[in-house]
């Protein structure tokens, strides 16, 4: 997309640090390619000097930034969980379409009230599951669709990552469920490996939080966190097979995660992380590499022309039940030291839970959760040690 200066969308970033890094670079590219202009970011504590262009306007807060005129057609917000809804509200009522960074909000009342803003001003909301931009989406639904893997007879998301003591300490909301009473939500399903659950939904065609009959949650932890680092889900839609997870920031070591479709007929593995999708059929097992349509250039088309939006608000009700689910759970349970091994010193070390790789497979492969399997860090008695967990 090309234009002159003055006929470019106008962008806006909230929060330049983080993700809002990776946004800062891909701003670069597509404003070099002559697609958009960044006119402001806001951020209580700014780039460094000489990182942005001189006539971008640099402010503490969205709210600064609004209040001086700016205008942008586009706010980018790439902030903590728990400021997405206010923000969210804000940059719709002053008249842009919004790129919200996941999960969209920290409770289901948010989502639906922030729906019902972006309607209302008839503005649109990209969410920021950036593998659902993946083209191997589109080649994999139209493999399911075809047949090729028979009857789907249950997907599921696998996640094995790891997580030290400084990933939880990087801010005052990592790892919490609540800060002062307002809901945060910081989990391993909700925020590092949400795409994981969002990505295994979209496959599944389950899109609306209406799509959904149950989601039982088994939440744990082994970091002296108040959110989950170790957990399964199991999604019951009304049509359609299940949809389970197995989800961890505590392995050995990082591995790819990805999402599993069973067939009838044989399997797909979508590496969402690389865009690979392998497929299993009675012939042998395949592999291709598949490009990514970027959200925000997606976002540019369908303000130009109409183009339908990858990870639209509309399309993340899903993923936003399985958020308020494990928001409204019991507090994930601890997990005793004798199921744990810690690695590193400092602030560098991080804990493997014995066999975790082992249960995981075993999750996802029975569609049962850690409880129902019997997992060792589960059985009563054993999972329990004296600390001051939150009770709900």
């Amino acid at each position: 997309m090309v234009g002159t200066t003055s006929s470019l969308p106008r962008i806006a970033l909230v929060g330049v640090h983080g993700f809002g890094a990776h946004h800062l670079v891909n701003l670069d590219r597509l404003e070099a390619a002559g697609a958009l202009k960044l006119v402001a970011v806001a951020d209580p504590n700014p780039p460094e000097a000489g990182r942005l262009a001189q006539d971008v306007g640099v402010y503490p807060d969205l709210a600064k930034l609004l209040a001086d005129g700016v205008n942008p057609d586009v706010v980018i917000i790439a902030t903590p969980i728990q400021t997405h809804f206010a923000l969210g509200l804000a940059a719709l009522a002053a008249g842009a379409d919004v790129y919200l960074e996941k999960p969209t909000a920290a409770s289901m009342s948010q989502f639906d009230e922030l729906r019902a803003a972006a309607t209302a001003a008839g503005r649109s909301v990209q969410i920021g599951f950036q593998s659902l931009g993946s083209l191997a989406l589109p080649a994999l639904a139209s493999m399911i669709d075809d047949g090729e893997l028979g009857i789907i007879q249950g997907i599921s998301a696998r996640g094995m990552w790891v997580r030290d003591k400084a990933y939880y300490q990087r801010s005052r909301w990592a790892g919490k469920r609540t800060i002062n009473g307002v809901d945060v939500v910081d989990g391993v399903t909700t925020n590092p490996l949400a795409h994981a659950v969002a990505t295994a939904l979209f496959i599944a065609g389950v899109r609306s939080a209406d799509a959904i009959e149950s989601v039982e949650t088994d939440l744990f932890r082994a970091h002296d966190i108040e959110g989950d680092d170790t957990s399964a889900v199991r999604i019951t839609p009304k049509e359609g097979p299940r949809v389970v997870s197995a989800l961890t920031v505590c392995a050995p070591e990082e591995s790819h995660p990805s999402v599993r479709v069973q067939g009838s007929k044989g399997h797909a593995v979508f590496y969402y992380t690389e865009d690979i999708l392998e497929v299993t059929r009675s012939s042998g097992t395949s592999s291709e590499s598949f490009a990514r349509t970027d959200l925000l250039e997606n976002l540019m088309a369908h303000r130009s022309d109409g183009t339908a939006l990858l990870s639209s608000i509309e399309n993340s009700g899903a993923f936003m039940r399985v958020l308020e689910a494990v928001r409204t759970a019991d507090d994930p349970r601890p997990i005793a030291e004798e199921h744990l091994e810690w690695i590193g010193e400092g602030t560098a070390a991080h804990p493997v839970i014995n066999d975790v790789g082992e249960w995981i497979d075993r999750v996802t492969a029975s569609e049962a959760t850690f409880s129902e399997l019997g997992a060792p860090c589960n059985v009563a008695g054993q999972y329990l040690r004296n600390d001051n967990a939150r009770q709900r």
